[in-house]
């Protein structure tokens, strides 16, 4: 019996495919690394058979690559290896809200937008918000983070509890409903963040928050980088709490306008958004006023409108894809080092020289309240040269971000792109990350060749 036809005995036909199309749906992410057909597509339905689809991966083992939107930037579900991979968007229930808890239960195949849909019903919200429609299983997977992180935390931040089944196909919990606990190792914390290299999630627990009385935008434009990042250190010390605060450059703000139509002045662009009480936002705002008047803002708007607020994060969400249309016969390489913010305004001014002379096509944003921040580079994929002068930006900035005490990825995750840095990034550490994919993956049958090499 092969493979195939062992996977059909435990699941059906309509929920395993061989169909050139589907596997080619799900050999590649929106990144700009090599696609690869997996050798078959399953769609299980709930938590036993996920199990047994791991079991049977065992038996022949075969490489497993869970997958939910398709949606991350590093390779992270290109399955290199072929095999099994595992599509999770027949998983996608939300199971309980507990609204008295702050918290909800879901299959990993709910999208960031359904969940959000669900939870406006009890006055609630989810703080991660990545700017993909991504799935929470996924977002768990590469700890994603996002906009509001800079006030509410990365996804690793959020998670009470997974479900998760492991190579064995046993299957564990990671946590309890509880809002701390001493006990045990922190299992959560461990899962987060591990790209499908440990287990596969089906339920997921996170915490979630009320909505804010009063929310309010702004839009602060800059002569320059180092003026924005350095009005953004002195919000933060101020501790004014700022929700959101993100960075555009002026050539993203370029791309920006020629996209989406709007007229922005083609200068170093905050965008800010705040939550709070009606009387505690009206004195956040003004001291931030006085505090970016100070660091040379030359001008500020703010939005209070839904319309207007949701218009300003739909144009700050998408300035990647803004990029993407104005060149579409080239792919996007998005960079993802984060330091600490007080070393930022360096990092960006090394950044922009790295893309200057390069000569690609690159704008820089970034969630600067977290230290965080990319690089759009618009490459030809067919190009060597185009490669060779990205990645020598990609390894500039990384080097430039490890060597301050920062990372080669703060919230994409490492696929196969950021690979090569975790030798110098985590030293000795790394050891102890094998010996753990060992005890838990002892075939390296769970997207094998990812986050590390055993």
């Amino acid at each position: 019996m092969d493979l195939v036809t062992s996977l059909i005995e435990i699941l059906s036909e309509d929920q395993v495919s061989i169909n050139e199309t589907i596997r080619g749906q799900h050999s590649q992410d929106e990144s700009y690394h090599a696609p690869h057909l997996p050798d078959v597509v399953v769609f299980p339905g709930n938590t036993d058979e996920v199990s047994d689809i791991m079991k049977v991966a065992t038996k022949y083992q075969t490489a497993v690559v869970p997958y939910g939107a398709g949606s991350s930037l590093e390779g992270s579900v290109i399955p290199d290896q072929g095999g099994i991979t595992i599509d999770f968007s027949r998983m996608n229930k939300i199971l309980v809200v507990y609204k008295d808890d702050f918290l909800v239960k879901v299959q990993p195949g709910v999208t960031l937008s359904q969940l959000d849909q669900e939870l406006n019903k009890y006055g609630l919200f989810f703080t991660v918000d990545p700017g993909a429609d991504a799935t929470i299983g996924g977002m768990v997977a590469t700890n994603a983070s996002g906009t509001n992180a800079v006030r509410y935390g990365s996804m690793r931040n959020q998670v009470r509890d997974l479900e998760v089944v492991l190579a064995d196909g046993s299957v564990i919990h990671t946590g309890n409903m509880a809002a701390k606990s001493s006990s045990g190792y922190h299992l959560n914390g461990l899962f987060a963040g591990s790209e499908g290299t440990l287990g596969c999630f089906t339920e997921v627990t996170v915490q979630v928050r009320a909505l804010p009385e009063k929310i309010m935008a702004a839009r602060a434009e800059f002569d320059n980088e180092e003026d924005a990042v350095q009005a953004v250190i002195a919000i933060m010390q101020a501790s004014i709490p700022i929700a959101r605060v993100e960075l555009v450059d002026l050539q993203s703000i370029k791309q920006i306008n020629r996209y989406n139509g709007t007229s922005y002045n083609e200068v170093p662009t905050i965008f800010m958004e705040f939550h709070g009480n009606k009387a505690g936002l009206t004195q956040d705002v003004t001291s931030m006023k006085e505090i970016v008047t100070e660091r040379n803002c030359k001008k500020i708007e703010f939005e209070t409108d839904i319309a207007a607020r949701n218009r300003l994060w739909e144009v700050r969400h998408h300035a990647a894809y803004a990029f993407i249309h104005g060149y579409p016969e080239k792919r996007q390489m998005v960079t993802d080092v984060c330091l600490p913010i007080s070393e930022l305004a360096g990092a960006l001014t090394d950044a922009r020289t790295a893309v200057d002379q390069s000569n690609l096509i690159g704008g820089i944003v970034g969630h600067v309240g977290d230290g965080n921040y990319h690089i759009i580079l618009m490459i030809d994929v067919n190009d060597p040269t185009d490669l060779e002068k990205a990645n020598a930006v990609n390894e500039r900035i990384v080097d430039y971000a490890l060597a301050r005490g920062g990372t080669c990825t703060g919230e994409h995750g490492v696929g196969t792109g950021k690979l090569k840095y975790q030798e110098k990034e985590h030293g000795e550490a790394l050891d102890v990350m094998r010996k753990i994919k060992q005890a838990l993956d002892p075939d390296s049958i769970l997207n094998p060749g990812k986050i590390l090499k055993c």
